[in-house]
């Protein structure tokens, strides 16, 4: 089973396999993220040992939702061993994401 995630958007995208599921996760990805996964996967009739590759919007979009995504789906290729795609087809160990431009990050106030 190979699952795909793409986070870079408030709405996320999880496929297994061919099929598509869309979940309007927003400000509660962090939250909610493991939880559509892991519904998904029961509605299926899938393991989480099931699944053999992962392939990962890296992006670029949103930084907080990018984080979120690569945490994710780099815990659950470690966890199970299994191979890690970025959405060009290139293997990695881990997933870096990539934001697009650098980080907005304001100046220290004090």
């Amino acid at each position: 089973m190979k699952l795909y995630l793409d986070t870079s958007t408030p709405v996320c995208v999880l496929r297994l396999d061919n099929k598509e599921y869309l979940a309007e996760l927003g400000r509660d990805m962090a939250e909610k993220l493991h939880q559509f996964i892991a519904d998904k996967l029961d509605e299926n009739n899938i393991t989480w040992q099931d699944i053999s590759e992962i392939t990962f919007m890296s992006g670029p979009g949103s930084f907080t939702g990018l984080r979120i995504g690569a945490s994710v789906v780099n815990t659950i290729a470690n966890e199970l061993q299994i191979p890690l795609f970025d959405h060009h087809g290139k293997k990695h160990p881990i997933i870096i994401p990539d934001y697009g431009r650098p980080a907005n990050i304001s100046s220290p106030r004090k």
